[in-house]
C-alpha cells in the first residue's frame, strides 16, 4: 500500500507543479476539475446512505464560489448563492418521490458549497502577490504534516487521537505533524520571499487545522459507511480524500495571508 501511495503521488506531482506555476485560467481549470470530482464523490457517498442530493446543482454551488474568486468579484457570490438556494429549493418541491427532501436539499447545498468555497480559497491564494508561493505553502505544509504523521503514527503510534471518527490516527502522529508542517513550509522559503518566521507560523497553523479538515471528511465518510470517497487515485482513495485537509488549510491560510502578511 505504501509503495502504491508513493507511486501515485510521484505520478501526479508534475501535473500539480505545472498548474501551480502557470497559474491563471489553467490553475482555475485544475481547481475546478478537482472541486467537481470531490463534489461528485460527496454526492455519491450520500446516495449510498439513501439520500438524493442533486449533482448538477451541487456543481453549480461549487462553480459559483470558484468563478467569483477567479474573476475578482466577491460581490457576485451573494446573489449567485441566493439564486441557487432558491433554485435548489424549487427543484426539491417537485421531487415527490424523495423521502427526505429537506436533507436532500441541505446535502446539495452543503456538499457543493463547502468544497467549492474551500477550493476557491486555494484559488485565491494563487491570485495574491507571490501567489505560487502561497499555494505551495498550503500544499507542501499539508503534505509534510500528513507524511510525518503517517509514518510516525505507523511506527510508534499507541494513543488513539479520535477513535470515533478515525481509528488509525494517534496522538504521536498528530504531534509529528507539527514539525512536518513546518518542514514543508520551510521548503517554500528556499524558492520564494516568504519570511522564515512567517513560514514556521504557517506550518504550525497547518498542523492544527489540517487534521481537523481531515476528521471532518472522515465524519462524513463514516456516516455514509465508506472507507474512501472513491477509488480514483490508487493508494489514496478519492479526490475528496486528497483535499480534505487542504480545504481547511486553504481557508485559514488565505485570511492569514490577507490580514497578516500581504
Amino acid at each position: 500500500m505504501t509503495r502504491t501511495r508513493i507511486v501515485s503521488a510521484l505520478s501526479l506531482l508534475p501535473i500539480v507543479v505545472i498548474f501551480v506555476q502557470v497559474g491563471g485560467w489553467w490553475f482555475f481549470g485544475g481547481m475546478t476539475v478537482i472541486a467537481l470530482l470531490a463534489t461528485w464523490e460527496f454526492v455519491q457517498m450520500m446516495r449510498q446512505r439513501g439520500y438524493a442530493p442533486h449533482a448538477l446543482l451541487a456543481f453549480a454551488f461549487a462553480l459559483a464560489a470558484l468563478l467569483s474568486m477567479q474573476l475578482g468579484r466577491p460581490e457576485w457570490l451573494l446573489p449567485a448563492l441566493s439564486g441557487l438556494l432558491m433554485a435548489s429549493l424549487v427543484w426539491q418541491l417537485f421531487q415527490a418521490q424523495s423521502t427526505a427532501p429537506v436533507v436532500d436539499w441541505a446535502l446539495t447545498v452543503v456538499g457543493g458549497g463547502y468544497i467549492g468555497l474551500g477550493m476557491a480559497h486555494l484559488l485565491g491564494l494563487r491570485l495574491l502577490p507571490q501567489g505560487y508561493a502561497w499555494v505551495w505553502l498550503a500544499l507542501l505544509g499539508t503534505w509534510g504534516c500528513d507524511t510525518f504523521a503517517y509514518f510516525v503514527g505507523r511506527a510508534v503510534g499507541r494513543h488513539k487521537f479520535w477513535p470515533r471518527l478515525s481509528p488509525k490516527k494517534t496522538w504521536e502522529g498528530v504531534f509529528a505533524g507539527v514539525p512536518g508542517g513546518m518542514f514543508g513550509a520551510w521548503l517554500v522559503t528556499l524558492f520564494s520571499d516568504i519570511p522564515l518566521s512567517q513560514a514556521l507560523i504557517i506550518g504550525l497553523l497547518i498542523a492544527i487545522v489540517g487534521p481537523l479538515g481531515d476528521l471532518s471528511i472522515s465524519m462524513m465518510k463514516r456516516y455514509a459507511g465508506v472507507k474512501d470517497s472513491s477509488h480514483l487515485i490508487p493508494g489514496h482513495g478519492g479526490m475528496l480524500d486528497r483535499v480534505d485537509s487542504v480545504l481547511f488549510v486553504s481557508i485559514t491560510l488565505f485570511y492569514y495571508a490577507l490580514w497578516v502578511v500581504v
